[in-house]
């Protein structure tokens, strides 16, 4: 128990290359040493392998990228996925012009390079283009991980054409993702994924053909050299991978990246795109979960259509494919209870103005003497999440059992401001100012009647009841 973490780790990995190795044997090991868990978990280090002496004790739960850092990173990624067919296309002249000029010398063929892309106007040098071709491959990983939810193996499973899509009833199509996952013994597994991912893998698999190519013609020499050389059966496990690269401590060999390569591109492409934040693989599965679960309460910022169909009932989406990976949904809700605590603490606070029926009583309530037949506050917190139903419908939350009121369609908003169901915070504030701004052009329209008059004036009511309760003076419109 005493021993250095280090020392824990490299032995918890032996167990797992035990394991790892005996699914080439007669009888191979029928579940893995610790499901659910890592070695380096095991030994209590970071997720990561930090090399010998570098071990540093694991926090309780993976970090959570903000949110304003991973908009960055997402952005910044997909501005390279948007240029990755012209850059891939650049690459396969690059190669043909490689293969005309074999046998001349290695300065001579980069400076024939370096022509043709400044003929076609590449304005940086050769190593930099090289370079962009290294970020398209990391700008592909972050679009993936982020929106698929998957482990950094899991990943390293994927191969090419792993995606397809499905229709239901309705006409609504549903992309899923194919590849394995050890960590849970789960094997064969699948992942809903949006179109975009389905785009970062279509890229995937047009960057990966030079480096399969180079994986088969591996395989060809040594069996050329030794058919039972232990070697082929390795090889031909990259061999249709799409996450590849060279791994330079094992002789230039081609083979899926580990983690270790991935956390440090990763943190270099977060550097050089100004985002300050230590990034590794196993955060972006923390961010899927949490993005999934704030999918439900309207606060998706950034990928709010990505993260379409994680807003439905998660039990309904599981049933769309049996195969999907079923402890995805057990931390996406574990992020939604972690949501829905959060935003009732938010309600609870003393200082905190709500608006909406529920709210006011939210208010009334948690200065009463009621409050009292709670342990502590965390007791009572969990207690209203679990017992109350809470969803966004983008201007108010709604605390009802169903989803039929015209105010929760978008019909009627400001139906929300007096519904005995409806919480309204500041969050809110600037739709409602935005409503108001709206209907007071309306009032100046001479077309609508006394009727529609009176209908816009009672609307104007209700909005400037809900700022003023949340603490905001309502701008009048100049005249």
């Amino acid at each position: 128990m005493g021993q250095a973490t280090s020392t824990l780790s490299g032995r918890f990995r032996a167990v797992e290359a035990i394991h790892e190795l005996s699914q080439y044997t007669d009888n191979p090991m029928t579940s893995l040493p610790w499901p659910g868990m890592s070695a380096y978990t095991l030994a209590g280090l970071n997720g990561t392998d930090p090399g010998p002496g570098k071990g540093k004790r694991r926090s309780c739960k993976t970090p959570l990228i903000p949110n304003a850092a991973f908009a960055g990173l997402y952005q910044a990624a997909w501005q390279q996925i948007e240029n990755g067919e012209r850059l891939l296309a650049v690459r396969d002249q690059l190669d043909a012009i490689e293969k005309k000029v074999q046998g001349y010398r290695v300065d001579s063929i980069s400076r024939i390079k370096r022509r043709h892309l400044a003929a076609i106007g590449w304005a940086g040098k050769l190593e930099r283009f090289e370079e962009s071709l290294f970020d398209l491959r990391t700008a592909c990983y972050i679009v993936v991980a982020s929106l698929s939810g998957c482990r950094n193996h899991e990943l390293a499973y994927v191969q090419t054409d792993a995606c397809y899509c499905t229709e239901d009833d309705d006409g609504e199509t549903y992309w899923w993702m194919r590849a394995r996952s050890t960590k849970t013994d789960e094997g064969h597994t699948e992942w809903m994924i949006p179109k975009a991912a389905v785009t970062a893998l279509r890229i995937m698999d047009r960057w990966a053909k030079p480096y399969q190519v180079m994986i088969e013609a591996e395989i060809a020499n040594r069996r050329a050299a030794d058919p039972s050389d232990p070697q082929i059966a390795e090889a031909r496990r990259h061999v249709a991978a799409v996450f590849l690269g060279i791994d330079t401590t094992s002789g230039n060999r081609v083979r899926t990246l580990s983690i270790r390569s991935w956390n440090h591109h990763l943190r270099d492409f977060a550097h050089r795109h100004g985002i300050d934040w230590h990034l590794t693989t196993h955060q972006f599965r923390r961010k899927f979960s949490n993005y999934a679960a704030r999918s439900q309460y309207g606060d998706l910022r950034y990928l709010k259509e990505h993260f379409k169909h994680w807003s439905m009932d998660m039990t309904l989406a599981y049933a769309l494919n049996e195969s999907q990976e079923a402890a995805l949904y057990s931390e996406i809700q574990d992020e939604l209870d972690l949501v829905k605590d959060e935003l009732v603490e938010q309600w609870l606070q003393a200082d905190e103005p709500l608006a909406g029926g529920y709210g006011r009583g939210l208010v009334a309530w948690r200065g009463s003497d009621e409050v009292t037949i709670f342990r502590d506050r965390r007791t009572m917190i969990r207690a209203i999440a679990d017992s109350t139903a809470i969803r966004s419908n983008g201007h108010a939350w709604c605390t009802a059992d169903d989803n039929l009121c015209v105010g929760n369609g978008g019909l009627e908003r400001v139906r929300c401001t007096g519904c005995s169901n409806a919480v309204i915070g500041r969050v809110h504030a600037d739709i409602y100012q935005g409503i108001y701004d709206h209907l007071q052009e309306v009032l100046t329209c001479n077309d609508i009647g006394s009727g529609g008059y009176a209908r816009v004036r009672r609307d104007l009511d209700r909005c400037r009841d809900v700022l003023q309760t949340l603490g905001y003076a309502p701008q009048e419109r100049a005249t």
